[in-house]
C-alpha cells in the first residue's frame, strides 16, 4: 500500500495499538524506509527525528511490538499499527505499560 509521504516533512505518524486489548501504546513517526522495514520484518519500526535514524522498538530493551495488522487512515497518510507486545510488556521508555500514564485532571 501507498502512503502519502509529502504532508509532514516526508514523516506519517504511526499509532501503536495492542491487538487484544485496543490499549493505545505509543506514537512514533515513519518515514518510508521505517515503514518498508516494518512491512519486510514484521516489528514496528520509527524514525528518530532528534537522532535522523530508524530504531526498532525494543532493539535494546527486549520489549519489542511484533505487528499483527496495519490499518491505513483515508488519507493514507496516518498509520494504525495493532501489535502484540514481546519482552515484559511495558512499552514505555519510562518502564510503564504505556506511554499514556499521565491523566489530565479537568
Amino acid at each position: 500500500m501507498l502512503m502519502d509521504f509529502t504532508k509532514l516533512d516526508g514523516l506519517i505518524p504511526a499509532v501503536v495499538q495492542d491487538h487484544e486489548s485496543s490499549e493505545v501504546l505509543m506514537v512514533g513517526f515513519m518515514n518510508q524506509e521505517a515503514w518498508e522495514t516494518t512491512q519486510r520484518t514484521r516489528f514496528v519500526t520509527f524514525f528518530s527525528r532528534t537522532r535522523e535514524t530508524l530504531w526498532t522498538k525494543g532493539e535494546t530493551s527486549g520489549n519489542r511490538l511484533a505487528v499483527r495488522e496495519l490499518l491505513i487512515d483515508c488519507d493514507e497518510d496516518t498509520v494504525l499499527i495493532k501489535a502484540e507486545r514481546q519482552g515484559d510488556g511495558n512499552v514505555c521508555h519510562t518502564g510503564e505499560r504505556t506511554c499514556f500514564f499521565q491523566k489530565v485532571t479537568l
